[in-house]
């Protein structure tokens, strides 16, 4: 059996990659064809959504529910990750340099400007949630790596399930207020948006600077 799995194996990986390619080809067409009459219709809706940004406003409000699958797949993945228990070394604090420590006083304070900017931003102009969650990691890693940021387990793993929380918590709201799951009031749109990214950079942030330590925080689960 093992043999036949492996000469079986490069044909099952050529068909998916063919029947891959085929998918995307079509989707392409599709987009081509219908491509005019979905920026039409993001257009005409945009001034309800909340935001100027057509992107934005695809992401969070008419496809809110894509983003919400995001959210919750990287945090699955850094849960599979925790799981696998691969007992990797730890990450080890960098020796005490001058240039760095300079370095961390300059970059750590712009590093968070930038975040809190790429999220205020993705309103109107390309920025938003996760651009803004993987600059503030960055920073996170930066700290880290000089040794002077250890957070506590149940301090992590709040921090990596905020952005989900919240985002649930308002599907579950939305019904109440507009009769719809992530269909939000066009006079507060702008507000629940930026309720929701705000939540979700902490969790971005959280999760890629977790991806990189690759071990689950010691400490207490509750």
């Amino acid at each position: 059996m093992p043999k036949l799995i492996k000469r079986c194996l490069p044909v099952l990986v050529g068909a998916g990659a063919v029947a891959l390619g085929a998918l995307i080809a079509a989707a392409w067409v599709r987009t081509q064809e219908n491509g005019g009459a979905m920026t039409r219709a993001v257009l005409e809706a945009l001034p309800d959504s909340g935001v100027s940004n057509p992107v934005t406003a695809v992401l969070l409000n008419f496809r809110g529910f894509d983003t919400l699958l995001e959210v919750a797949v990287l945090m699955l993945t850094l849960i599979a990750v925790w799981a696998l228990d691969l007992r990797l070394p730890r990450t080890e604090a960098l020796p005490p340099s001058p240039v760095f420590s300079s370095l961390l006083r300059f970059s750590g304070p712009l590093l968070v400007v930038i975040a809190g900017y790429l999220l205020w931003v993705g309103a109107s102009e390309p920025g938003g949630a996760f651009q803004a969650g993987a600059v503030l990691a960055g920073g996170c890693l930066l700290l880290r790596l000089a040794g002077r940021w250890n957070p506590g387990a149940r301090f992590v793993r709040w921090a990596v399930s905020v952005g989900l929380l919240v985002f649930l918590l308002t599907a579950i709201a939305m019904p109440g207020l507009t009769g719809g799951l992530l269909q939000y009031p066009p006079a507060s749109a702008g507000m629940w948006i930026l309720l929701i990214e705000t939540a979700a950079t902490v969790s971005i942030a959280a999760i890629l600077a977790a991806l990189f330590v690759a071990r689950e925080p010691e400490g207490p689960r509750r």
